[in-house]
């Protein structure tokens, strides 16, 4: 009887998206003919590698990409990543193999990735902010058999070569152009004809942030539901043939994602390699673009170019602004709304749980600091340490299923998993009209002074000062209290505010023992190149700064001694005269 009813409820889910999609535009009404190649791309290369060749036979000339080289139409990228395909298997790359990608936003991304999906090759997109060492770490821990980089990472890469290459996606205006290790060479010289059949279908395996330890492989399968799709689609109103403005990294999971989607929906993809606020409104504006892709820091420098820099340009055709990868606080919530109208919408995921709930512009402008409502298709629990499900308006662990969460690690470990359900491994709480709140990392969580503390709300209350530009609450040791709270500081333009001030203002918002016992100034917080604040290096910082401390305690420790043996020796000199006024005196 169960099993009937999941099934029933699943074929009714199934249902609803596919109407979903034929409402977005993703699916439509075509000619028999175009319909009988579509289907025989779906069985020659999957769904992701079908997608490029489905999107040239409905979308034909139209740009697919817009890069700073240019712009490519949806033929085009099909014709380039047969071609590159068909180079790689002559080079030896078999079905499965493992193709690293280490590439920033231009047509190289989309070449590669599509030519190895269309070799059914396992996809390892590597972040660009890696240093030498973890980029070889991973490339190893993967199974790279072959490497696509930008020209500006050769040197990190020293070391790093796989049995079927090194292939450039990017070539620096200082290098060779006609090069033969180039992507582009290898297009040019081979057939643009569909490769064969690999009878295997290709695996992504996108990396974890990173942000507190070693990355993490976080691999899937192609999904088998239209659930991925058509549960965003129910929430956020992507349009078939828009133009979105992707701003994120294309190797992030919202910026792979958000790609494969504007893809599937024939729309035009505007990117550059580097992020720049000003030039990002502009392009928005030239481009007439109805979609932004971003992640909440970028949203940030947006709004601090100010009010006016938004309102001068022509955002009308603007219908999206999608942001997610980190927190957005309740603050720049109010701010997005105001500058440019109800068209924001917040997703709460990760990397290994794919989305989870949606925040649009109605439930924003009512509660700014929730990430919104289940997505349907997906199941949501709280539970508590136990792993039994807390009361409604409890908070306690978020454990999340749906159909596109990740196998598991690729090293072999996993998140918590319990009845099917994953850890996100946040904390969190649902309001009476079934909002999501995050109250903070379970991991996160200190004990200060037998209390319980979240450094994120201790952010979200920092953050809404006038004088704060940004901030990052860490948990330290602390001898008298077990942990206590530290909060790093990055100070607006203009504005002035002292250590105590931001202490009373926390003070008189919060409870005593949420105060950060220190506050310290920054020009600005360390981040990866999708936002997120790298609290490992703040508590390398704190680390240093401690060891600085008893550095400068032992030097003032050493000091003390050779004043003291000064003294000692000044003393020695002058003792027989005073022993002997002091045997006299008594």
């Amino acid at each position: 009887m169960g099993g009937g009813l999941k099934l029933a409820e699943r074929v009714t889910d199934e249902a609803y998206f596919a109407a979903v999609c034929v409402r977005s535009g993703l699916v439509g009404p075509e000619l028999p003919h175009k319909l009988a190649q579509m289907l025989l791309a779906f069985e020659r290369h999957g769904l992701l590698a079908g997608a490029v060749t489905i999107g040239a036979i409905r979308n034909g000339d139209r740009a697919a990409m817009r890069d700073e080289r240019g712009e490519i139409t949806y033929n085009e990228l099909d014709e380039r990543t047969n071609a590159l395909a068909n180079a790689w298997r002559d080079k030896g790359l078999q079905p499965g193999d493992g193709v690293a990608i280490l590439v920033r936003n231009h047509r190289g991304f989309l070449d590669a990735v599509f030519a190895a999906a269309k070799c059914g090759a396992k996809i390892i997109l590597l972040n660009t902010s890696f240093a030498g060492p973890q980029i070889r770490e991973v490339a190893d821990r993967e199974g790279t058999d072959l490497l696509v980089y930008d020209d500006e990472y050769s040197k990190v890469l020293k070391g790093v070569d796989p049995p079927h290459g090194r292939w450039r996606a990017w070539v620096d205006d200082d290098s060779p152009q006609d090069a033969d290790d180039t992507l582009d060479a290898l297009i040019a010289s081979s057939s643009t004809k569909a490769p064969p059949r690999t009878g295997k279908a290709p695996k992504i395996v996108i990396l974890t942030s990173g942000t507190t330890g070693t990355p993490k492989g976080a691999p899937r399968d192609e999904p088998k539901s239209l659930g991925i799709i058509g549960g965003l689609l129910s929430e956020v109103p992507f349009r078939a043939r828009g133009t979105t403005e992707l701003a994120v990294p294309l190797f992030h999971a919202l910026g792979f994602a958000s790609m494969a989607l504007g893809l599937a929906l024939g729309s035009t993809l505007v990117v550059r390699r580097r992020f720049d606020p000003e030039v990002t409104l502009d392009s928005m504006q030239d481009n007439e673009c109805t979609a932004l892709v971003v992640v909440p820091v970028m949203l940030q420098r947006i709004l601090d170019l100010g009010e006016d820099k938004v309102m001068e340009r022509d955002l009308s055709a603007l219908k999206v602004i999608f942001v997610s990868g980190s927190a957005v606080g309740p603050e720049l919530v109010k701010r997005t709304l105001k500058a440019f109208g109800p068209v924001l919408y917040n997703m709460y995921g990760s990397t290994e749980i794919a989305y989870v709930t949606i925040a649009g512009p109605d439930d924003l402008k009512r509660e700014p600091g929730a990430v919104g409502t289940v997505v349907r298709g997906t199941v949501v629990k709280i539970l508590d340490e136990n792993g039994t499900e807390v009361e409604k308006g409890g908070s306690g662990r978020i454990f999340v299923g749906n159909s596109a969460q990740m196998e598991g690690y690729t090293g072999g470990e996993n998140k918590e998993i319990i009845e099917g359900l994953m850890s996100s491994g946040d904390v969190g709480h649902f309001d009476e009209e079934g909002r999501l709140f995050i109250d903070g990392r379970d991991d996160e969580m200190i004990v200060s002074g037998g209390e319980n503390v979240f450094p994120a709300e201790v952010e979200e209350r920092l953050a809404a000062h006038e004088a704060v530009e940004e901030v990052a609450v860490i948990g330290v040791d602390d001898e008298k209290f077990g942990q206590r709270l530290k909060a790093f500081v990055v100070v607006r333009k203009g504005k002035d505010v002292s250590e105590d001030d931001l202490k009373g203002y926390v003070k008189d918002n919060l409870a005593n023992y949420k105060t950060p016992r220190e506050v310290v100034f920054l020009d600005e917080l360390p981040r990866n190149p999708t936002g997120k604040v790298l609290k490992l290096e703040l508590a390398e910082h704190d680390s240093d700064e401690a060891e600085g401390s008893s550095d400068e305690a032992e030097d003032s420790s050493d000091e003390a001694k050779d004043s003291s043996d000064e003294a000692k020796d000044d003393s020695d000199g002058a003792r027989p005269r005073a022993a002997a006024t002091a045997a006299e005196d008594e």
